[in-house]
């Protein structure tokens, strides 16, 4: 293994990693994403009977707007979009609402405020902060002070740290390997790395030299993942297996910094719109009267036909308040 560059792990899948990081590995005790005080997302018990159930339906009856043909040359005429919802306890320990429910709400907030941010600060970038066994052992908040500081001194101006315990390797499964996503802005962007044809890294004063200059100081490997899809999708797929500290009840699995935190910049985020796919009106709550049995545990969202036996079959919800 070359001293002059090295290997950065890989996101969740780690098949090789730097000699400092291999030995000793923390294994965790009961095999599945628990150690000390921290576990895995989604590794907690249903505190609620309703997780996951059917709660009611949301869709679109503008059926006069659905005479479209899609790019896969299907026509939705007649047809009511339908969006099945869910009961979420909105836990990140819930095996069950973890994912849809904790996940999607968390990724939402992230993406709203980035969006505010990039427009001051340029492109949201995906950072990957990596902690040196010799720190293995620092509570949480002295660590993510100690990430901060280092990544701020590498020109990361601000942004959002997701915090990951463990790692998983197809041979030894779930170990702790505490590290930090990052989806951050940098100070002169990384376009003039990610253009580079290669070279002399560490001899360069661009980006990607203050990594490897940052590793030999201080141990902590930081690196630049590939440009990222979405925002959204970035953080809801890291907030699906970060990890939470045990027995808080509100315990904060992303965290700002920099000139994103909530003392520096002040954000309104709007709830996201739920909108037909096919013409961009807003969802309402809607209810069934037909005959046929609505799958409603198959997939979230379908096209139903809007009459039966020629009589509509879908009609708006009405809330009643009663007083």
């Amino acid at each position: 293994m070359s001293l002059d560059a090295p290997v950065l792990e890989d996101d969740v899948f780690d098949d090789e990693q730097p000699e400092d990081l291999k030995e000793p590995i923390p294994m965790l005790a009961d095999g599945w994403g628990s150690y000390g005080d921290y576990r895995l997302v989604g590794n907690g018990e249903v505190t609620n009977e309703n997780c996951g159930k059917y709660a009611t339906l949301r869709g679109c009856l503008r059926v006069d707007l659905h005479n479209k043909t899609s790019l896969d040359s299907v026509n939705y005429a007649g047809k009511v979009f339908v969006r099945r919802i869910r009961f979420s306890c909105g836990k990140p320990s819930c095996p069950i609402c973890y994912k849809s429910g904790w996940a999607v709400r968390q990724a939402g907030r992230i993406e709203a405020r980035l969006a505010e941010a990039s427009k001051r600060f340029g492109q949201v970038e995906h950072i990957v902060a990596s902690v040196p066994v010799k720190d293995y052992g620092l509570d949480l908040k002295p660590l993510r002070r100690k990430v901060t500081k280092i990544l701020k001194g590498l020109g990361v101006v601000g942004g959002c740290l997701i915090f990951h315990g463990f790692r998983y390797n197809l041979k030894k499964g779930w170990y702790w390997s505490p590290h930090f996503h990052v989806l951050g802005f940098i100070l002169g962007g990384y376009r003039r790395c990610r253009r580079c044809k290669g070279g002399d890294c560490y001899a360069c004063d661009g980006f990607q030299g203050k990594l490897y200059k940052c590793y030999w100081e201080t141990g902590y490997i930081v690196r630049i993942l590939e440009k990222r899809i979405t925002v959204f999708g970035t953080a809801w797929y890291q907030l699906n297996h970060s990890s939470i500290k045990k027995n808080v009840m509100r315990f904060h699995v992303a965290t700002w910094f920099g000139n994103c935190s909530y003392r520096k910049m002040k954000v309104t985020i709007e709830t996201r719109k739920d909108v037909c796919p096919i013409c961009q009106h807003d969802l309402v709550g809607i209810r069934y009267f037909g005959g046929k049995r609505l799958n409603l545990n198959g997939e979230r969202d379908s096209f139903e036909d809007y009459e039966e036996e020629g009589c509509p079959v879908f009609a708006e919800r009405v809330w009643r308040s009663y007083g």
